[in-house]
């Protein structure tokens, strides 16, 4: 009986031991980790990996169109400047950006003495916003939480940048960063509008998602896109 008991013991600890690392995997890929998450989690999950995909692809359009920030940077490779904006332990990410971090510093990219990488600055800040709006996590389980007005605020902080992209200008007339544009063919370029509607339209589903599945209200905030301030994450 004793025997039997402290075997069960150890079959216990060893499937904890497995859950807590999620380092076992089957054939098809299956993470044991998965057995402590809910539904939310893995929608949380899902929506993490195609924020951080839309963030990747409006940089990198960003540099395409705005090739002299990229030039102040000193270096030509447009990957290891993005990958530096999602790097959260690098000393260089807010080095470049005056030690701001966040909605702090996104209003960099549109200051007029600012000498530096104007899309790194506006990227590496929107990238930490969201980030923090996910508690700085990348993969969520059962006992993680969320808090929606986090979620919601970051939605409107994206209409707002979104909004500044397109309409601040530097005292010479011309756009802080070129962004949506008409060629001169007169064919409209609406590629960065449609990445900021996909991210603001999944901040706004997952606070929506949270303030259900808790019964929790969202705060609506009347919040001008003009506004010169960002709302707190």
């Amino acid at each position: 009986m004793m025997r039997s008991y402290t075997h069960l013991l150890s079959l216990l600890l060893l499937i904890s031991s497995l859950l807590i690392s999620g380092c076992a995997t089957n054939n098809s890929g299956f993470k044991i980790s998965q057995l402590a998450k809910t539904d939310i989690d893995t929608v949380t999950d899902a929506h993490i990996t195609e924020l951080k995909r839309l963030n990747r692809e409006l940089a990198a359009k960003l540099y395409k169109r705005n090739p002299r920030e990229l030039m102040k940077a000193g270096t030509a490779d447009i990957t290891a400047r993005i990958d530096l904006m999602f790097n959260r332990d690098s000393p260089q990410r807010q080095a470049e950006m005056n030690s701001l971090d966040g909605i702090d510093a996104v209003p960099l990219a549109f200051a007029e003495d600012y000498q530096g990488d104007r899309v790194y600055a506006l990227m590496a800040g929107m990238i930490s916003m969201l980030d923090a709006s996910y508690n700085y996590k990348d993969e969520f389980f059962l006992l993680d939480e969320l808090d929606h007005q986090k979620l919601y605020n970051s939605a409107r902080n994206l209409e707002t940048i979104a909004w500044r992209l397109n309409s601040l200008k530097k005292e010479d007339g011309d756009l802080f960063l070129l962004s949506n544009g008409v060629s001169p063919q007169g064919v409209k370029n609406l590629s960065f509008e449609r990445i900021f509607g996909k991210m603001i339209a999944l901040q706004d589903m997952m606070a929506n998602l949270v303030a259900g599945s808790s019964n929790r209200t969202i705060t609506k905030v009347v919040h001008s896109v003009a506004s010169t301030t960002l709302l707190p994450i």
